[in-house]
């Protein structure tokens, strides 16, 4: 494995997470790993190969979780990057688990949030997990909790902060959740959030607009929309294919860039299974847009592509 980029060439430039320099563009490693049954996971040596090509390319922040995949995910994380670089920030997240099929189910209990960190510590190799993020179940998308699993954030903060002051989890991030619920949340230290953002979906703008205030950085999963039903590609849409022909790019770079400029602190997590793919997203760091395409992508919310 070569050697990591330094603070030089972080792709997209850098910004901070957890109080650590990281690269803008980062990478989610969920696409990994196989999520349902009867689903075909990646080779493990191409996963392992595109894990170690991000690093290479400078990229030093890397988005995990337990669940993705059984713990899966986390061992080609391991496999691939241990002993990790001092300057890599692994990032899990908490909140669900698997069931034996696989398939995803809340854990959202206190007591389940603990265990999950203790599993995420065994499986990445490590004695602390640099930033763990916390999955609320209260809205899609995704499951939702019910019955039990329905617990009060200031219930599951309260375990996170005895794990923070362990030294088992370096800070703490929040997933899918309103600005209310941030705002609320603040007092405890909050690194970041993940929220499903893009430019056709910015119905998180309020939170985003809680980030602003704060300075939390911004971590937008699903920034180029979703194959999942009911949630489209934001590359699909003609106006953002126009901008990329206009530009030489890819319509996913057009929209990586769009985040990128929408806020100064946003970290991009996006995911693929293909080093091509990969050095495309990283290009999209060196990306400017003009006043006139940024117009037209902020729009796109009101204007969504035709059915």
């Amino acid at each position: 494995m070569g050697t990591s980029g330094t603070a030089f060439d972080r792709p997209g430039g850098t910004a901070s997470l957890a109080d650590r320099p990281v690269g803008r563009i980062g990478y989610g490693a969920m696409q990994l790993v196989a999520h349902r049954p009867g689903e075909s996971a990646v080779d493990r040596e191409v996963a392992i190969e595109v894990l170690r090509h991000a690093t290479d390319r400078g990229v030093n922040h890397i988005d995990t979780a337990q669940f993705y995949g059984s713990g899966a995910c986390n061992e080609l994380i391991r496999a691939a990057l241990r002993p990790y670089p001092d300057d890599h920030v692994i990032v899990s997240k908490i909140g669900a688990d698997n069931d034996a099929d696989g398939g995803l189910v809340a854990a959202q209990r206190p007591e389940q949030l603990r265990e999950q960190v203790e599993e995420n510590l065994a499986t990445l190799g490590i004695d602390r997990i640099p930033v763990v993020n916390l999955r609320r179940l209260d809205a899609p998308p995704g499951i939702l909790a019910e019955g039990a699993q329905l617990v009060d954030l200031d219930s599951q903060l309260a375990v996170l902060l005895a794990l923070r002051d362990q030294g088992k989890i370096g800070a703490i991030g929040l997933s899918n959740v309103s600005a209310e619920q941030l705002r609320g949340a603040v007092p405890a230290g909050i690194a970041c959030v993940q929220n499903m953002h893009n430019p056709l979906d910015r119905s998180t703008e309020s939170v985003l607009d809680a980030c602003r205030e704060h300075d939390i950085a911004w971590v937008p999963y699903f920034p180029l929309g979703s194959a999942f039903p009911g949630l489209p590609k934001v590359g699909d849409h003609p106006e953002v294919g126009a901008i990329a022909a206009g530009l030489h790019a890819t319509p996913a770079q057009v929209v990586l860039a769009w985040h990128l400029a929408h806020y100064a602190h946003t970290l991009l997590i996006p995911g693929t299974t293909s080093i091509r793919h990969l050095d495309e997203n990283i290009a999209a760091g060196h990306m400017r847009l003009g006043p006139d395409a940024m117009t037209t992508l902020n729009r796109l919310a009101e204007t969504p592509a035709p059915a």
